[in-house]
């Protein structure tokens, strides 16, 4: 192994290295301190530089307040997502309840969205470039792969939603789909409709970031339209707004309610635990601080509310208009013999899923596969293989009950994420306050390179962190994939709290493991 040896002084022990001479004041957000790589400095070394891995130059960091909003309504409103609030319901919550788990939850995510997200609109940088400052340059590759991994399997859930989506509306416009013949179990129209849904995700994202901040634009409002239409519909079938208030929550307050609140309320952080590490991917485009701050206060929390609003309404009522909770839009929209609204529900669901899809699912594993061979991985071909790997992960199985699609999917992921977050922001924040060297995130040999290109303290962090947050995961017998006393019984009290249990034992784990070495080999 290769012992680190900075290029640049030891870092004296009162503070972090002093960035690069290029600095400048920040006229768009009023801060002092924007950063780009000064001329003369652009690394070349193959191994961890492609175009796509260098700072945005601050010409090209435009988004505005709007556009970080946009970018949260659309991808707030979407199939999953509503699952989330209706699948709530469906677990016995009544609409209180699961409007206060939603928002609760986004208001606690809220906050590594804008620690991780800072340092995007000050170095111009993705999120497994800032991942370098922590891991190491080769190191990265760990978390960048995990967060990989995961977009992958999100990208096949949601193109499976979309594409069952299409199916099921068009086979009611038309009848006959899903009598045609079968193939592994599924009707050829099904797949049709899912390899369709999918060539049109990939050919909007390959068109590249500034497509998608145009679309995502459009996107957001149309689909905030198509949600309240849906509600307006099931409150005139259930003869007005009261009956979609009037069920009564099954758990009720007291002790039925807790052990059903505390996975409930980590499954919903876990849903965007996945955006709060690569949230740079996007902010790295903001015109400045204000810029994501503002914008991601005011779409994330708020739109998700009034999301989870609508959801749980609407589910309410399908229980008063049917007899059942009905937590999936797309089989509830299929109820009605309207061909309007079947057309309206159709598009609905498309620019829905497109919008969190590529968004949320394909910027992540593009940029992140592209870390890993940056030489030959650019964005587009990294979107490409993410497309190709989430159908081949075939993860549609994970929606089929909301106890799998909350406490074991989300679970298991949000305490994995949460981790990794802890770790990047106890780095940027505690440890460097803020201030990275801009070159040596992409050098070799750099004050990140640490021992051949990895810092332990950073994959020991995460590995603790990982084992507290997600070594008791338990399923109820029958129903997960988890023994019924956990992996780990011992654990098993904290897999209820996965996330929160990651991110703060990775953070104390990696700062502790930090502070207690010489600053310059941190």
């Amino acid at each position: 192994m290769t012992a680190t040896v900075p290029p640049t002084p030891p870092v004296p022990p009162e503070g972090p290295p002093p960035a690069v001479p290029s600095a400048a004041p920040d006229p768009a957000s009023g801060v002092p301190g924007r950063v780009e790589l000064a001329p003369g400095t652009v690394p070349d070394h193959p191994s961890f530089v492609n175009e796509d891995l260098l700072p945005v130059p601050l010409e090209q960091r435009r988004w505005t307040t709007y556009n970080f909003a946009a970018l949260w309504i659309g991808m707030a409103h979407n199939i999953p997502s509503w699952l989330l609030a209706s699948g709530l319901v469906a677990l016995g919550m009544d609409w209180i309840q699961a409007v206060f788990t939603i928002a609760l939850a986004n208001l606690i995510v809220l906050a590594p969205m804008l620690l991780t997200g800072h340092a995007g609109p000050k170095y111009g940088i993705p999120f497994p470039v800032l991942a370098r400052a922590s891991f190491g340059l080769r190191g990265a590759n760990l978390p960048a792969l995990v967060r990989a991994a995961v977009a992958c399997a999100w990208f096949g859930i949601q193109t499976w939603i979309g594409g069952v989506g299409i199916f099921t509306l068009l086979g009611k416009l038309f009848g006959g789909w899903a009598d045609a013949s079968r193939i592994g179990g599924e009707p050829w129209t099904l797949w049709l409709c899912f390899v369709l849904f999918w060539a049109l995700e990939l050919a909007i994202i390959y068109r590249g970031m500034d497509t998608l901040r145009r679309f995502e634009s459009w996107a957001a409002p149309f689909v905030l339209v198509g949600a309240v239409v849906l509600l307006v519909w099931i409150a005139v079938r259930a003869g007005g707004f009261g009956p979609l208030l009037d069920q009564p929550s099954k758990l009720g307050w007291d002790g039925d309610f807790w052990p059903v609140f505390f996975p409930s309320l980590m499954g919903m952080i876990g849903f965007w635990s996945t955006l709060s590490l690569n949230i740079p991917d996007f902010t790295r485009f903001g015109a400045g601080q204000r810029a994501q701050i503002w914008g991601q206060t005011l779409g994330l929390p708020t739109t998700m509310t009034f999301f989870a609003l609508l959801s749980v309404f609407v589910t309410s009522g399908s229980q008063a208009v049917y007899g059942e909770a009905i937590w999936d839009p797309v089989q509830l929209v299929a109820r009605t013999d309207n061909v309007f609204g079947l057309l309206f529900g159709l598009i609905t669901v498309l620019v829905a899923t497109i919008s969190v899809n590529i968004a949320a699912n394909i910027v992540s594993p593009a940029y992140d596969l592209a870390n890993v061979l940056p030489k030959f991985v650019n964005f587009r071909t990294g979107a490409l293989i993410a497309g190709v790997v989430g159908v081949l992960m075939m993860p549609w199985k994970l929606t089929s009950t909301p106890e799998l699609y909350i406490y074991t999917w989300l679970g298991l992921v949000g305490g994995l994420l949460g981790t990794v977050a802890g770790i990047l922001i106890a780095d940027y924040w505690i440890v460097r306050r803020t201030v990275l060297d801009l070159p040596d995130l992409y050098r070799p040999g750099g004050r990140y390179w640490y021992t051949a290109g990895w810092n332990w303290r950073a994959v020991a962090a995460f590995v603790i962190g990982g084992v507290l947050a997600v070594g008791g995961s338990h399923s109820a017998p029958g129903a997960g994939p988890f023994p019924d006393d956990g992996l780990i019984p011992f654990l098993k009290p904290l897999a209820d709290y996965g996330w929160a249990i990651g991110l703060a034992s990775s953070l104390v784990v990696y700062a502790a493991l930090t502070r207690r070495l010489r600053p310059e080999a941190a």
